[in-house]
């Protein structure tokens, strides 16, 4: 796990802890290394130019699909080489499936179709109300047939966890088992984590980095509307 060690000025949750296994064995971090920790530098700092926010975001992105992947079920298989031996190996069980929540979360779609060719994404809004700034989804999109698959759910910065709940707790109402949901997400704090696994506490969360301070202008920096 990566260190944290931003200091934003202001007094971070102490009650809240940083170490992962306080929040139950679902919670899954990187394993920390030099390439993910400069990933996550260039992320935060504020001088990166768009078009290396984006380069970069993408690879921290990748490497999150990649082992998210690694969370999903898999089966036994054999397989004939062209010299004719035969290969003991392994392969995807079938139905898996991708939902970003909107906007940010579209960020990692392409991440999830470079690795899985042909997979379905949905696609869950969550707004908060401009009055009492409760979350709510306002507009969902799903396979018919989700209540059946594994679904991957994409987003990459979770500051509160409220939208992830409400995306959560919308995904179960169609079906979807909380066992088979696996949230891919890039930055996570702790008051996040907290909220989410006491909420949810069979959904398995994968992320690089559990910290205080969330890089919240990730959405508007990737999409160029900052």
């Amino acid at each position: 796990m990566c260190s944290a060690n931003e200091n934003n000025g202001t007094t971070s949750p102490a009650a809240l802890s940083e170490n992962p296994s306080d929040y139950g064995s679902n919670l899954k971090i990187l394993d920390c290394n030099d390439q993910i920790k400069e990933l996550q530098t260039i992320i935060r700092d504020k001088n990166t130019t768009r078009s290396d926010f984006k380069f970069y975001a993408d690879r921290l992105i990748r490497l999150v699909i990649e082992e998210s992947l690694n969370q999903l079920p898999y089966s036994d298989c054999s397989v004939i080489t062209p010299t004719g031996a035969i290969y003991d190996g392994l392969r995807y069980r079938s139905g898996n499936c991708g939902v970003s929540i909107i906007r940010s979360g579209e960020a990692m779609e392409q991440g999830l179709r470079d690795c899985c060719r042909s997979i379905r994404i949905g696609k869950i809004l969550v707004e908060s109300d401009a009055e009492t700034h409760v979350a709510k989804v306002v507009y969902a999109r799903f396979p018919d047939d989700i209540a059946r698959r594994q679904v991957l759910l994409m987003y990459p910065i979770m500051a509160t966890g409220n939208t992830v709940i409400q995306a959560v707790s919308v995904l179960k109402d169609h079906g979807v088992k909380e066992n088979s949901i696996i949230l891919s997400n890039l930055f996570c704090t702790p008051i996040a984590a907290r909220m989410v696994v006491t909420a949810f506490p069979d959904l398995k969360i994968l992320t690089s980095e559990l910290h205080p301070v969330a890089p919240n202008h990730f959405g508007q920096k990737y999409f160029g509307t900052d």
